[in-house]
């Protein structure tokens, strides 16, 4: 037993040792066996930050070498040449894999789980919605939900959007919502999942203990839900009902796919499949833009003459009828607040929503900068530390600086996508950007217009341990209306 005590201790201790009392060295300790597992798990907390550090320190790629029971490497990398190689010059040869659906393997057949042939098929559908005018006819109708709580407010949005159904999250009382929660507990399982040995999580979920349990009971939650939708649209709308409806305010997500692919084999399969996608929306809807709004009016608060540029370009932009307490719905109006959108550009680089993509190589190669992959090597492309990297942003790359993004014509100054991952790049890019932007833009305008959001001090601001980067504890604020 002595024995056991002296080899448990020298460990902890080597493992203090490696963490706490080497600061200088750029590269996480490489252990016997579980190799750099020990930094990375015991920097969870702060994942992003700690890969950064790396990144910079090391002014380039890093190797991670995982546990030697996984035989899968991941090749860390902020360097924009690798991610124009990865992403638009050899798009075909870096696919999302096998490990990368087995992560969201609660997705599905979802459009966001395919490689990129089949990928471009069910983008075709995503983009024929995006194209059309009626997501624009809806946000009217949406935005007059407009309250604080972003994740409800974009939950309930994305909601109405995707399936014409709203759960009613923000009603007076807050009261328990299953899908919240669900949403919550699936993005914390997929955050560990891709941090630990895929053997590991995998054992988890067989024994359904820790965060597999709570994903799948989530994953039941979604479904169950999602599928009353989809059975209650199916007795409520028949083809012609569908027809006339489109162009109009009840247009939504779910009604388009029924009329676009609604007898594209047996009804369980198509349903299957409306479930997967609607689970995408429903996370790209929901997390992304109400974790960016929580960034960006924390971001402001700490910064006011941003926020007073922003009341200015507000009310300058404002329509001589418009009334005081103005509610922002109108997409040309909205196109017209450059400042703002600036503003959101600017919070989303500093903290975009993915802070990361991966992708895996088909086959051998060398990328740009020198290092070489094959089919065991995962590439994690860093868009946090991206956002952090000063020989892309220079050497005020830390400060929040919303003017970075305007050009000398006052408009928004392009910035390649392989400088800013935010959207993804490529062929990949996400179809709902402008979307995303118009929702983001209502919610902020109104907000600023109609109130004075002031952020309480002493709160502890750092990012969730999750797949999409939220706030670990929310943010507490005092709300008082500027129009009495």
């Amino acid at each position: 037993m002595a024995f056991l005590e002296t080899i448990v201790l020298t460990l902890i201790f080597c493992i203090l040792f490696a963490l706490f009392l080497v600061p200088s060295k750029r590269l996480p300790w490489n252990w016997p066996f579980v190799k750099m597992m020990p930094t990375m798990y015991f920097n969870s907390h702060k994942i992003y930050d700690k890969i950064t550090q790396v990144l910079a320190e090391n002014k380039g790629p890093i190797l991670f070498k995982t546990s030697w029971f996984t035989n899968i490497d991941t090749l860390v990398t902020s360097d924009p040449s690798n991610v124009q190689y990865i992403m638009n010059s050899k798009f075909t040869m870096y696919q999302r894999g096998s490990e990368f659906r087995n992560v969201f393997d609660f997705l599905g057949d979802a459009v966001f789980n395919k490689d990129l042939d089949e990928w471009k098929e069910e983008k075709k559908l995503t983009q024929a919605f995006f194209r059309e005018n009626q997501y624009h006819n809806s946000t009217p109708k949406i935005i007059q939900y407009l309250q604080t709580l972003f994740n409800r407010y974009m939950l309930d949005a994305t909601c109405i959007m995707a399936t014409g159904f709203d759960p009613a999250s923000l009603r007076i009382e807050l009261p328990d919502s299953p899908l919240l929660k669900a949403m919550d507990d699936i993005g914390e399982a997929v955050f560990y999942r891709h941090i630990l040995p895929e053997k590991l999580w995998k054992l988890q979920r067989w024994l359904r203990i820790g965060k597999e349990k709570k994903l799948a009971e989530a994953s039941k939650i979604f479904n169950e839900i999602l599928s009353n939708y989809i059975s209650v649209k199916r007795k409520l709308s028949s083809k012609e009902a569908i027809d006339k409806e489109l162009g109009g305010e009840n247009f939504d997500v779910l009604k388009f796919y029924l009329l676009e692919a609604g007898n594209e084999g047996s009804i369980e399969r198509v349903n299957k499949a409306l479930i997967a996608n609607l689970m995408t929306l429903f996370f790209a809807g929901r997390d992304t833009s109400g974790a960016l709004l929580t960034w960006f009016f924390w971001l402001i608060s700490k910064n006011p003459l941003v926020e007073n540029k922003i009341v200015e370009e507000i009310k300058q932009n404002l329509a001589e009828n418009a009334s005081p307490k103005h509610i922002f719905s109108n997409v040309q109006e909205l196109g017209r607040l450059v400042y703002l959108h600036s503003t959101l550009c600017e919070a989303l680089r500093l903290f975009p929503t993915g802070p990361f993509l991966l992708r895996v190589p088909i086959q051998g190669d060398i990328l740009p900068s020198g290092h070489k992959v094959d089919q065991k090597t995962k590439i994690m492309l860093c868009s946090y530390a991206m956002g952090r990297n000063a020989e892309i942003w220079g050497e005020d790359c830390l400060e929040f600086k919303p003017e970075r993004w305007l050009s000398d014509k006052g408009g928004i100054k392009h910035v390649a996508s392989n400088n800013f991952l935010a959207f993804s790049s490529g062929p990949w890019t996400c179809p709902g950007k402008e979307l995303a932007f118009i929702r983001m833009k209502a919610v902020a305008a109104t907000m600023i217009h109609n109130f004075h959001v002031s952020i309480l001090d002493g709160q502890n601001i750092v990012p969730s341990i999750s797949a999409i980067l939220t706030m670990e504890h929310g943010l507490k604020a005092e709300i008082s209306e500027r129009w009495n």
